[in-house]
């Protein structure tokens, strides 16, 4: 399966510019789920923006606590 960088990386709505793993999202997943968080496209946009990428900041966003 060849990873489709460039195509993700247009609809990622993550707005940490520097990361190394934008469009990458197998990565993205691994690193996230490594550090107990989910990645910033689970999030609404406004909360994406916080960098809280916690499961407790999740369910606040799909709650609309945010």
């Amino acid at each position: 399966m060849d990873c489709k960088k460039d195509a993700n990386s247009k609809g990622c709505p993550c707005t940490y510019e520097p990361c190394p793993r934008k469009g990458v999202c197998c990565d993205c997943v691994a690193y996230h789920r490594e550090n107990g968080e989910l990645p910033g496209c689970f999030f609404s946009r406004g909360a994406e923006r916080s960098y809280d990428r916690s499961i407790a900041a999740f369910i606040r966003d799909q709650k609309g606590l945010t």
